[in-house]
């Protein structure tokens, strides 16, 4: 791999810290109240500087994305090098990071309907090859752990797929750590268990 040259680490630096800023501001607001002045504000550069490097606010959110999947799809590697696990321990386990990661206000929260900010990501190449890998991986353990009776194999596996992934987005962890009354682990133990134990075989 050739070696950066000093203008480029630094562009690198800036970018790395322009998308630090958006996936905070994403965790903490949604896309439709994040404003690009917010952005530049928090990196400490001016809005033109800003748009220097991610053309609008909607490219801003991708690059958010892309780091994210980027941080999954470590879990899920790290996940299939655990020896001899069954398919169900995986997907707990990458659930589990999910909703800590949530817990940790670090997870970036976009709207499901809005046109341009959808029309960003699929044309995003990055982020497609990212959400494929990620996808195929999780869809691989779900037709497993159907097979082996910890999934009720009449669900179709795209179902328990988006199922899983919307734990990134449910807002009952939310919810219970506002209330106060409850420790992340223990918010984080009772989502787990009723998802999975929702998702078992009936009988």
């Amino acid at each position: 791999m050739a070696r950066l040259s000093f203008r480029e680490q630094v562009l690198r630096v800036r970018e790395d810290a322009i998308v630090a800023a958006v996936n905070r501001l994403l965790a903490d607001k949604g896309f439709d109240l994040m404003t690009v002045d917010e952005v530049a504000a928090d990196v400490g550069i001016a809005k033109a500087s800003l748009y220097k490097h991610f053309p609008s606010k909607e490219a801003l959110a991708a690059a958010a994305m892309v780091r994210l999947l980027q941080r999954t799809l470590a879990v899920v590697d790290e996940q299939a090098q655990v020896v001899g696990a069954p398919a169900i321990q995986r997907l707990q386990a990458v659930v589990r990071w999910a909703l800590e990661v949530q817990l940790a206000g670090e997870m970036p929260s976009l709207p499901s309907q809005n046109s341009s900010l959808r029309a960003e990501l699929m044309g995003h190449k990055e982020y497609l090859d990212l959400l494929m890998q990620v996808s195929e991986h999780l869809g691989a353990w779900i037709v497993q752990a159907q097979a082996e009776g910890d999934i009720d194999p009449g669900l179709p596996a795209e179902v328990v797929l988006y199922s899983v992934f919307a734990r990134a987005c449910d807002p009952v962890p939310g919810f219970l750590k506002a209330g106060g009354q409850h420790a992340d682990a223990q918010i984080v133990a009772w989502v787990m268990g009723s998802f999975f134990r929702g998702l078992r075989p009936a009988g």
